[in-house]
């Protein structure tokens, strides 16, 4: 099996391993959160960032914690932090702050027993290989957090996918909203 292959077949088997139920909250919450917020580091945080982008492509309200313009988090808000290991300290930080200001909080990671997953109010576990490469993680051929990371990649676009369908907006809409000064 050449490369590529072996990685989409990694890729599938963390996939597969999700619940679709979990999924559909995730959905829920976001398409019942007056803004949502995301958060995560290092290429986990750019998973987060093109999730942002592609939730304000499809209509939502959408701010990434750290840009300079990403407006302070109140009741009502939610926030999505991504960490694989559940232990990256801003990442932590950021869902223990938003939790003090009474945001909801889904957290995406590997360890359901980590720091974050108990700071948040519902897991997303995706079982994939982190940097650490635990006992409990999946095996992967690639270096550090890359199956974690274009799992979660997958997992957002599923979101997205599924969040646009619930509220109706078509590829003409999303296209509408695509930067024009490219």
């Amino acid at each position: 099996m050449g490369m590529t292959k072996q990685i989409l077949t990694e890729i599938n088997q963390v996939v597969e391993q999700i619940q679709e139920s979990d999924m559909d909250e995730v959905v829920k919450a976001i398409s019942h959160a007056e803004r949502i917020f995301v958060i995560g580091e290092g290429r986990s945080g750019l998973m987060a960032k093109s999730f942002a982008m592609r939730l304000m492509h499809i209509g939502a309200t959408v701010y990434v914690i750290g840009e300079t313009i990403t407006p302070s988090l109140h009741s009502g808000d939610l926030l999505i932090a991504i960490s694989g290991s559940g232990k990256t300290h801003q990442v932590v930080w950021s869902a223990m702050k938003a939790k003090e200001n009474d945001v909801q909080v889904y957290g995406l990671t590997t360890d359901d027993t980590s720091p974050l997953a108990n700071e948040v109010d519902h897991t997303l576990i995706l079982p994939a290989a982190t940097k650490y490469r635990k006992a409990n993680e999946a095996k992967s051929i690639q270096p550090l957090g890359s199956l974690f990371d274009q799992s979660a990649h997958i997992v957002f676009d599923t979101l997205c996918l599924q969040y646009a369908q619930l509220k109706k907006v078509t590829q003409n809409d999303a296209l509408k909203a695509h930067s024009n000064i490219e």
